[in-house]
């Protein structure tokens, strides 16, 4: 038995610009939703008739492949795909677009589907099918609406050339998506060993330097430290002493820091004038001494007339990775809980608004200097667990004291999990950024799909 859905959205973009964000390399990422992520294993054309995808889901605990062709093909009117196999019986998805004056735009998913097993089928998965269904649409038109709104506030400006360190991290991916689908250009610079290739960056409008390993992947032995110190600064000194050789250096560099630079400040309110923590060899004096010698290296750019944006950025917010995706399998099994006294501060920020605040450093020119990425509102650790266990229906109980962090994570504990930073975003309000997920319940619920 055949069902259909319909989501419809009005846009504030012309039909021909939201079209055209459907078309360009990324579009595919940026609503792939971060709670039901699916992996693409193939993709040949775009959206034109005869492109195919071939995708990887989950259905329940089942990996399965899902092969869809594109049937049909109208610029700035439609577009279609159809499942050639799939856990469908029939899915037949077409992406209407139409006019709503000049300056504005709908955009409608329909979607007519039957389930497998006939009226069985039906009777017993229907109700599932249209509970995901909305979940995700809801994600995808969000997603869409907000991309498409920040992009617009900077259309009458050209679009930026844009070189990208760390292009595989949680934030770098993310990132390269939504700059493509806004019409930038993205050159991901690689390296061989821990030396970047300089050869992408002649030409570029401007350099978002995100590269280091992951500060809380491993216990802090030694090696990892210097590993830590080594892909961050180091690099970052090697890269910019490839704008010398260069004959149109990048004019904006924005810099990969963190809210670490703070250190453990209690309940002290910091902002971007707040000094940084005392450094030191170990916990949360190592933390800052990284960031501190990782945004010396990167200011240096300013010597070949950069303007450089430091990135403070806080705890990213995404189910698809980071703190938050290593919290789900505790919580979801009810094992959550405050860590430690509860009491420390936790300022944290969507990967939403992660990339509208590096596009708003990127086009801000009243941008310089430190800009904590942070959402508005920190919440203390204990207020954190509480929160995503009500977001997941889970009680958040279960404390883990601080000794015992401490066994298991040795200095990684004192210095970044632990450690108490109340931190606003002072210059990101001051220069006209708005937050899309304000308050960490409306961030979770986003991005868990809640």
């Amino acid at each position: 038995m055949s069902e259909t859905y319909v989501r419809e959205s009005k846009l504030p973009v012309p039909v021909d610009t939201l079209f055209a964000w459907h078309e360009r390399a990324g579009a595919f990422e940026r609503l792939n939703p971060s709670f039901d992520p699916v992996v693409i294993e193939e993709r040949s054309g775009g959206l034109e008739i005869g492109a195919r995808t071939v995708i990887r889901l989950k259905v329940g605990p089942v990996s399965q492949r899902w092969v869809a062709v594109h049937t049909a093909y109208e610029k700035n009117r439609l577009f279609r795909d159809e499942q050639e196999s799939g856990p469908f019986a029939k899915w037949v998805h077409t992406h209407r677009f139409e006019p709503d004056g000049p300056d504005a735009s709908i955009m409608r998913d329909e979607i007519s589907y039957e389930l497998p097993m006939g009226s069985l089928g039906a009777v017993v998965g229907d109700r599932f099918a249209r509970s995901t269904l909305e979940r995700n649409f809801a994600y995808r038109h969000t997603v869409l609406r907000s991309d498409l709104t920040r992009h617009a506030k900077y259309a009458s400006q050209p679009r930026k050339i844009i070189a990208l360190t760390g292009a595989s991290g949680l934030i770098g991916a993310a990132l390269t998506a939504f700059l493509t689908t806004g019409g930038h250009e993205v050159r991901v610079i690689k390296r061989v060993g821990n030396v970047p290739d300089p050869s992408l960056l002649e030409g570029a409008d401007a350099v978002v330097n995100l590269a280091g390993a992951g500060v809380a992947d491993e216990r802090w032995s030694a090696a990892r430290k210097a590993l830590l110190v080594d892909s961050r600064v180091q690099f970052t000194r090697t890269l910019v002493r490839a704008l010398e050789k260069l004959k149109s250096p990048p004019k904006v560099w924005v810099q990969g820091s963190a809210i670490g630079l703070y250190g453990d400040r209690g309940d002290d309110v910091l902002t971007e004038t707040s000094a940084p923590a005392p450094t030191g060899p170990s916990g949360a004096g190592f933390l800052a001494q990284l960031c501190a010698d990782w945004e010396t290296e990167g200011a240096k750019a300013e010597a070949y007339g950069a303007r450089v944006v430091l990135l403070r950025t806080g705890l990213v917010q995404s189910a698809t990775g980071g703190a938050l995706a290593r919290l789900l399998v505790p919580f979801k099994a009810g094992a959550g809980g405050p860590v430690g006294t509860g009491r420390q501060w936790q300022s944290w920020i969507s990967l939403e608004d992660e990339l509208g605040l590096i596009l708003h450093s990127l086009f801000e020119d009243r941008v310089r200097g430190p800009i904590n990425a942070v959402g508005p509102e920190p919440v203390t650790n204990t207020d954190y667990g509480q929160l995503l266990g009500h977001v997941l229906s889970r009680p958040a109980l279960m404390p883990l004291p601080a000794f015992a962090m401490r066994a298991v994570f040795g200095e990684l504990a004192d210095g970044a999990l632990l450690a108490s930073q109340r931190v606003l975003p002072a210059l990101a309000l001051q220069t006209g950024f708005s937050f899309l997920h304000p308050t960490l319940e409306s961030a979770l619920r986003f991005t868990l799909g809640r």
